[in-house]
Parts: C-alpha cells; structure tokens; sequence
C-alpha cells in the first residue's frame, strides 16, 4: 500500500487502544512478490487494554499478539487477542477482522471492513460486538471514519454508531506525535454518578448516558521492528465512575516480525 498504510490496521487506529496499535504494527506492510500475500505479526506489552476511551481491563501490564494477512488485490485479513499478564485467563478480548481497501485518488484511499470484538473478561459479554466501519484515509497523515456497531450479548441489540478521526505526524529522531478524537454511542448505558453531604448516589432514571467524547494525544518512537508509544487519553467526564473510562495515561512496547 501506498504511504506504508495497511487497511487491516485502519480501523483499529482510530482508537488509543493497546491492541489497536499492536495491529497496526504488525498489518505494517512488507517486500512480498506481486502474486502473493504478505503475513505479519507483533507481540506487545501494554499498560491497559482500552476500546473506545473506556477500560477493557485494570491498569495491569497486558501482553497481546497479532497476525495479519494481506492480499496484493486489497483484501486483508487480522486477528489478534490480549490477556493480563497477573491473570491469564479469561482473555481480556479476541479480535478478528476482514477489509478491502480501494484508491480514490492519488492521496487517498477508501477501506472498508468487517471486525469482530470479543471481550471474555469484561461485562459478561455485554461488550461483545460485529462491527462495519468505512475510513479514508489521506497518505499516512489524516485517517477519517465511521462505524456502525451491532451488539452480540446483553440485551439490547440495536445498532450503535461511531465517528473518529485519527491524525499522525513524523518527526526528527524516529519520533512522530499522534492524536485522535472520536464521538460514540454506548453500548452499554452509563448513569451518572452525584455526590453530597450523605455520599455517592447514582440515579439510573432520567440521567443515562447514550453517548460520549474520547480521544487521545501521543508521542511514538519506533525504529526497524520496535515501537514505544506513551497516550494521553481523554474521556468524557460523565464516565469518569466506576472503573469506566481509561487510565490518563496509557504506554505500549510492541515487537514486529
């Protein structure tokens, strides 16, 4: 792909997620012959999972890995699963995905793709999601996108949507900086959390949260197979309860081969 872009890894961008960066690392492209695919992979170690600005796991060290296959017609193929280090089982998400990445212009290009999203260990399944995005993508600087989620537990199936904007600029030294936005619907209700002089009292009638703001503001390092990558994450205050939203600050050592 032009501009060392792969559309496997597009999706998975726009959020400051562990995993996401372990897939961009490895749907990386590399020298393949014109009539065969290109496989991949990363292995990663990560200070929290997040999806989305919210807390897939505790702030705990998370080792993930990656494999990609891509296909010179640009069909791509991902999957991926991490798990806490302290306690192995269940996972904390399993990953897979299917996209076709199309040229509509000299600098752009239009991915589409299918994921699927597994999250064992968080929710009781209420996480768990199908997934159909659509990005373009401007050479490798500016990624814009929006998905269409479709719950698979819990109760409430309806579709959700989600918009996300993903920016990245090289710098000297191997350096680049990295920032991202995005505005989603939950998937799960939130309620609000007030406190006053008797304590905390969450009221779960009239005051639910059905969407929210995150982003991210970042400063990468990587050089030949390594990347270092260290978030500032940002979450709409209303999530800021119950182990909702993620760490403040987020960090990633990742390995590609």
């Amino acid at each position: 792909m032009k501009q060392g872009i792969d559309p496997s890894a597009i999706h998975a961008r726009m959020r400051p997620c562990a995993l996401a960066i372990a897939l961009a690392c490895a749907c990386l492209p590399w020298p393949t012959r014109a009539q065969s695919g290109t496989i991949s992979g990363t292995v990663a170690l990560s200070s929290q999972l997040v999806d989305r600005g919210l807390a897939i796991t505790p702030d705990t060290a998370i080792v993930q890995g990656a494999a990609s296959w891509a296909l010179p017609s640009g069909w791509s193929l991902g999957v991926a699963a991490s798990t806490e280090v302290r306690d192995a089982a269940p996972l904390a998400e399993a990953f897979a995905q299917a996209s076709r990445a199309w040229r509509i212009g000299a600098d752009w290009q239009l991915v589409a793709g299918l994921a699927y999203y597994d999250y064992p260990g968080r929710g009781h399944g209420a996480f768990n999601r199908a997934e159909g995005s659509a990005n373009w993508l401007y050479r490798d600087v500016l990624t814009l996108g929006v998905a269409a989620l479709a719950p698979t537990g819990g109760d409430d199936h309806r579709l959700r949507g989600a918009v996300d904007a993903d920016f990245h600029w090289p710098l000297p030294l191997h350096f680049a900086v990295s920032a991202g936005a995005g505005y989603a619907q939950a998937q799960v209700p939130y309620y609000r959390v007030y406190g006053d002089e008797y304590g905390t009292h969450r009221y779960r009638h009239g005051n639910r949260v059905n969407s929210y703001g995150y982003g991210h503001l970042g400063l990468i390092w990587g050089q030949g197979p390594w990347r270092v990558e260290v978030d500032r994450v940002f979450v709409d205050a209303t999530l800021r309860q119950d182990n909702l939203a993620a760490s403040p600050w987020v960090a990633t050592v990742s390995w590609s081969f």
